[in-house]
């Protein structure tokens, strides 16, 4: 068995596993099918491991791969964080950082960004606070936060603050497995609002929701609302009713026995950004500056890579 395992496979890997689909990998990295399909076959024999289930409607993770997929950007991420190392002197920096986060996008981005920042400067201290979406822009108007990591496309008062996005994320329909509605590809918001719907009320998704509703002209019946992600899964997984999320909060590894599928929707709805937010006019110091830096470079790893 060839154990050797190089970068070029890592990304390929990567790629594959951020669009579902060699095809959609190969156009975004602009390198032919058969070299990608290669690529991850040489690295799954390489690893002894399945990670890919193959269908027509593409390539899906393996539980196996959803593992491999958080050492695989470590791996990169130590990569980037070793060629900028060459270029600048970070590990000099020293202070301290306040980050607001939701309770939402911290268990999703938070955790990769700071580990990768205290490797690159660990003299700087970092705070973290915290909160729903309203008290954190409180924070950052006040200059009581450096910076934060929220939903950055849903602000109450956008003109007062700076955004960066991060990551796009659409939305899909969350269903059971045993669901009518899996037995297509694609569904409509009229054909989602024939079920009772499960609300997220958690950063403002349920306000942004709520607008599309209305924009389409369509009233759902709201079988319950609930602040908790897991409680969301619980109950589409028994088919207590439907959700529409970002794709960003779907860990088909995290669900129990019942099993919970996604589908496309075929209408338009905005995405869900999840970005970078700060005090518009204030200058960021050096050490923020730095951490800026950091979470772009983690936000590239979340997309296929060039």
């Amino acid at each position: 068995m060839n154990r050797h395992i190089t970068l070029k496979q890592f990304r390929y890997f990567l790629a594959v596993a951020e669009s579902d689909s060699v095809a959609a990998a190969s156009r975004m990295l602009n390198i032919a099918q058969s070299a990608i399909t290669k690529s991850v076959l040489e690295l799954e024999d390489a690893l002894g491991l399945q990670l890919f289930e193959r269908s027509t409607k593409g390539m899906r993770l393996t539980p196996e791969g959803h593992r491999f997929l958080v050492k695989a950007r470590r791996v990169i991420g130590a990569v980037a964080d070793a060629t900028r190392g060459i270029h600048q002197t970070t590990a000099t920096l020293s202070g301290n950082i306040v980050i607001g986060v939701t309770s939402l996008v911290a268990g999703y981005y938070l955790s990769e960004v700071i580990a990768r920042f205290k490797r690159t400067c660990p003299g700087v201290e970092l705070q973290v606070v915290e909160d729903a979406p309203p008290f954190l822009e409180h924070l950052l108007i006040n200059g009581e936060l450096d910076i934060a990591i929220m939903v950055s496309n849903a602000l109450g008062e956008p003109q007062a603050l700076v955004t960066e996005i991060l990551t796009r994320s659409p939305n899909r329909v969350w269903m059971a497995a045993d669901h009518p509605l899996t037995t297509r590809d694609e569904v409509s918001l009229a054909e989602c609002v024939e079920h009772d719907q499960i609300t997220l009320q958690a950063d403002r998704i349920e306000v942004m929701l709520r607008q599309v509703w209305t924009r389409h002209q369509l009233k759902p019946r709201i079988a319950l609302k609930t602040t908790s992600l897991e409680a969301v899964r619980s109950l589409v997984g028994v088919g207590t009713g439907l959700t529409i999320l970002p794709d960003f909060l779907y860990r088909p590894w995290t669900l129990d026995a019942e099993h919970v599928e996604v589908r496309t929707l075929r209408d338009s709805i905005p995405t869900v950004d999840v970005g970078l937010v700060w005090r518009r006019g204030s200058q960021p110091r050096p050490e923020v500056l730095e951490f800026i830096e950091v979470a772009r470079d983690q936000s590239r790893l979340r997309r296929p890579l060039a």
